[in-house]
């Protein structure tokens, strides 16, 4: 059984993002976290997820991922994500981030667990912290490439 615990942050929602996870496994612990100059909380709560099952060395892992965030949680658990699959993601955003959340998903057995943030949760926290600072490390932003073309796409009238 694995544990994955994610968090994501942006500062201005576009700004600077960050994510952070904590891997689980009995006594191994392993935390994860990176950082972008132009993308949003949304996107960096699905990162965590990604980044946290990238992570996983074999496949068919039974695994718990622990988030604050209603977004990603509610898509898989409600199953809204596979619907947005079917209709090619028509006025859905971050379609690169959930196909790729959704190649990983399908190699292990993934339950969702929503946890309230900032309520004192001690894993959460942490993922909190690792995600903030992570957005505020300006030597090390990666460039969020699929969101920075999809804002800057010129819009036809």
């Amino acid at each position: 059984m694995i544990e994955i615990y994610t968090d994501g942050a942006a500062s201005g929602n576009p700004g600077p993002g960050g994510y952070g996870a904590i891997l689980r496994s009995g006594k191994h612990e392993k935390e994860l976290s990176g950082g972008f100059r132009m993308t949003t909380n949304n996107r960096m709560e699905l990162l965590a997820v990604i980044k946290g099952l990238e992570a996983l060395k074999s496949p068919n892992q039974q695994v718990t991922i622990y988030s604050d965030s209603k977004y990603v949680v509610d898509a898989v658990e409600k199953k809204w994500v596979f619907g947005w699959v079917t209709k090619n993601f028509k006025d859905k955003k971050n379609k690169d981030l959930w196909m790729r959340f959704l190649q990983l998903y399908k190699l292990h057995q993934v339950k969702f667990t929503w946890i309230k943030g900032h309520n004192d949760h001690p894993e959460n926290e942490r993922c909190d912290r690792l995600a903030v600072a992570a957005s505020q490390n300006k030597q090390n932003l990666a460039i969020d490439t699929f969101f920075e073309a999809e804002r800057n796409k010129p819009t036809l009238l």
